[in-house]
């Protein structure tokens, strides 16, 4: 009886010992695929920020879906400034302006319009891609605009781009997702990657830029 009971007690140990092991595996491949995807797809939402700050410098408030930013990115056109020639450091001892400088033919300063996609983000940009989460293209970021006050008083237009950890980070770990889920709960922090805020005015900064 002591040798059934000793074998079943080491078998015991040796199924919580594999059950640790696999457990602090588990958790330590759930850091390193999440801090890989967030990468990937906080660089969008650094895109989609662009293009919102670019839509909103044209029409004054942000973009209220991708269908519209895309349309803005392919089709609109923004100024862009053509520099050419500086002024010497003689120049500027002497007191002397950009304007003056232009006026005398000395540096040219000519504004051009340019296609907004190419001067945002670059001429081989794929605009089509830009509301897909990358990696996990068949799910779009959900995008939201809100007007909020300011405290002195001014309203602001402001916008949301965000993703939840399910879409990205539901097919590792259960038990790691659920305990990341359950820190940002009690932190009262998304649970998720996200740029701008519709609830408060952030200057449109994304939440793995703010802590």
């Amino acid at each position: 009886m002591k040798i059934v009971l000793r074998i079943l007690m080491l078998g015991a140990i040796a199924l919580l010992a594999y059950m640790c092991v696999t457990t602090v595996l588990s958790a330590d491949r759930f850091e390193k695929v999440r801090k890989v995807r967030e990468l990937a797809i906080s660089e969008r939402l650094v895109d989609i920020r662009t293009a919102q700050i670019g839509y909103r410098n044209m029409h004054n408030v942000y973009a209220g879906s991708f269908e519209e930013l895309q349309r803005f990115l392919n089709e609109d056109r923004i100024p862009f400034l053509i520099k050419e020639g500086e002024l010497t450091d003689e120049e500027l001892k002497k007191g002397m302006t950009e304007q003056e400088a232009v006026k005398k033919g000395r540096i040219r300063r000519d504004t051009t319009w340019v296609l907004a996609k190419d001067t945002l983000l670059g001429r081989e940009y794929d605009v089509a891609s830009i509301g897909k989460v990358p990696g996990f293209e068949q799910h779009f970021f959900t995008l939201d605009t809100a007007t909020l006050t300011s405290p002195s008083g001014y309203t602001v237009p402001v916008f949301e781009a965000t993703v939840p950890y399910e879409i990205y980070l539901g097919d590792l770990d259960r038990q790691s997702l659920i305990n990341e889920k359950d820190k940002k709960k009690k932190m009262n922090r998304f649970s998720g990657l996200r740029v701008g805020s519709v609830s408060e005015i952030n200057n449109n900064a994304g939440n793995w830029e703010q802590f």
